[in-house]
């Protein structure tokens, strides 16, 4: 049978994607949101404690399919592997319904004004590729508060003198002080510092429908049980289906977007549920599949007019891939210092975001989410063994007498850190899987000392009698935390894939909307840009689209 023809194809639905495919089906624009995992529930992700904290042997637990997906990874010494979900050095994407917004821990960052103009402010590292973005905060700052509004977010910003301009408070209050907060809090005010509760997409009181946040320790890396933590899959992807405007369907792997004769997006291939190639024709395509994902996507597209892929006329696609590299310390107390409160992370600091002397950018020093006991073993001082009695006596002992304060370091973006498609290794559908290569740069390892540094402080002002340094100390490519900055956004074709709406600048009616199109990624978990972003650019498609020039 064959598929009806839409206005819009969405392919993904994270974080930008469930916002587009929400704001384009209220417009009364037929939309099909692709999604190639499925939707996952508490029940069938169960609280694991050593399979559901990200990556680890036992496989991410909210896709992707561990035995289909490969990558292949590019070591900084050139040796490469073929890497599976379950290992580090695949740099793991969320797969399912919702995406990272599933099992995320849910901070809720605005970017600073100053993130928007690094290169303005700070120049260009050596080595790298900094540029100011094409957009300013003041452009995002309605989109931002629409987001914090309609998905949700909790918690007080008022006194962080360092945050950008906004016109209301944040609609939820922040949870109850955790013991940590009513230690940490007085600990940075006599430093001189500003602290204030970390902003979440988290329900604190009942909020749109759906009940607040119960505390229990599984947060970050888990599903919701009580669907208090906000993702796209119970707030904006309901409604968009509710519209009677959109259609989700999961479990489809796609595999290119082909162009007519004059250079237009037209469909979109893909393998369904039942491994059918199927072919979707559009008047418009969004691609929403992260930063590695959406790279390769276009890669994988070649045509007579892009024959190395499309929007990579000169050479951008893939390039500049980045993260996040998170340093701070651990310090252990001799009293009990924690309560078994969920989420954990509630209290920060962004004094050191911006204006560190000799350093570009900065980054925000936040509380940790609840250690799981693996986690706090994993953070054992040195000379602390790994098993027998010792270690049993150290965990029993320190388990419950320790704090962890890390951050997000702003990353320098680097050319040479990429996402390629494989010439020779293909997934289980016979599509050229991404090869990631490149390391990031040098100016990262000095942010994060800088990090360490001032978590060192604030850790022992608050009393801890022992801190132990978490911070990288070498580079490596960075993707595993926040990629983003694969399909740069900019003014310039020649050094950038998208313009300033996020629509590539070869094709007119194909857009790219997640943190691939971030010029920077700040000092900031990335995902409340994601969205102002996404809700940015669908309100550019819904003024343009009468005017028959999308179409």
């Amino acid at each position: 049978m064959k598929i009806k023809h839409v206005n819009v194809v969405v392919i993904g639905s994270g974080a930008g994607g469930g916002v587009v495919a929400k704001e384009l089906a209220e417009a009364g624009l037929d939309v099909v949101l692709l999604e190639r995992g499925r939707w996952v529930t508490p029940d069938q992700e169960r609280k694991d404690d050593l399979r559901n904290q990200r990556t680890t042997v036992l496989g991410p637990s909210c896709g992707p399919d561990e035995d289909k997906e490969p990558r292949v990874f590019v070591d900084p010494e050139g040796r490469e592997q073929i890497v599976w979900p379950a290992d580090g050095a695949y740099n793991n994407n969320a797969a399912c319904v919702g995406g990272g917004t599933v099992s995320y821990g849910a901070m809720a960052w605005r970017y600073m004004a100053q993130d928007f103009q690094m290169k303005s402010l700070y120049g260009v590292p050596a080595g790298s590729t900094l540029d100011d973005w094409p957009i300013t905060y003041a452009d995002l700052e309605p989109f931002y508060e629409k987001a914090e509004n309609e998905i949700g977010v909790s918690g007080d910003v008022t006194p962080d003198p360092f945050k950008a301009p906004r016109r209301h408070p944040l609609p939820m209050p922040p949870l109850p002080d955790s013991r940590e907060t009513q230690i940490l809090k007085p600990a940075a005010q006599r430093l001189g510092w500003h602290p204030f509760y970390i902003p979440m997409l988290r329900n604190t009181v009942p909020y749109n429908g759906r009940p607040g946040c119960m505390r229990c320790r599984w947060c970050c890396g888990f599903v919701c049980e009580c669907d208090a933590k906000n993702g796209t899959q119970n707030t904006v992807i309901r409604t968009a289906l509710a519209s009677g405007h959109c259609e989700l369907r999961t479990h489809c792997i796609v595999a290119g977007i082909t162009l007519d004769t004059k250079g237009r997006a037209k469909a979109v291939e893909y393998f369904d549920a039942q491994n059918h190639r199927q072919t979707q024709t559009a008047d418009l395509v969004v691609v929403s599949g992260g930063a590695i994902e959406s790279a390769r996507l276009l890669l994988n597209s070649p045509s007579a007019l892009f024959p190395q892929g499309l929007g990579n006329r000169f050479d951008w696609v893939g390039r500049n891939l980045q993260g996040h590299a998170y340093s701070g310390a651990f310090g252990l107390f001799d009293h009990d210092v924690y309560d078994d409160l969920g989420p954990g992370a509630e209290i920060a600091i962004c004094d050191f975001n911006h204006g560190n002397p000799g350093l570009v950018g900065g980054m925000l020093l936040a509380n940790e989410f609840c250690r799981l006991p693996y986690q706090v073993a994993n953070m054992a001082p040195l000379g602390i063994p790994r098993w027998g009695k010792a270690h049993k006596d150290y965990m029993r002992t320190w388990f419950r007498r320790s704090i962890v304060i890390m951050g997000p370091s702003q990353e320098m973006p680097v050319f040479s850190s990429r996402v390629q498609v494989d010439p020779k290794v293909k997934d289980y559908w016979g599509i050229p899987v991404a090869r990631l290569s490149g390391v990031d740069h040098p100016h990262n390892i000095e942010l994060c000392k800088f990090a360490s540094d001032k978590a060192e402080l604030w850790l022992k002002e608050a009393g801890a009698i022992q801190v132990t340094r978490r911070q990288k100390t070498q580079s490596w490519l960075s993707a595993g935390q926040h990629q983003a900055g694969t399909c740069r956004m900019g003014n310039d074709p020649k050094t950038s894939v998208v313009d300033k709406h996020c629509k590539l600048h070869d094709v007119d009616n194909l857009f790219v909307v997640d943190a691939s199109v971030h010029a920077n990624n700040g000092g900031f978990n990335p995902v409340l840009t994601i969205m102002a972003v996404a809700y940015y650019a669908s309100d550019y498609i819904k003024r343009a689209w009468p005017g028959g020039g999308l179409r």
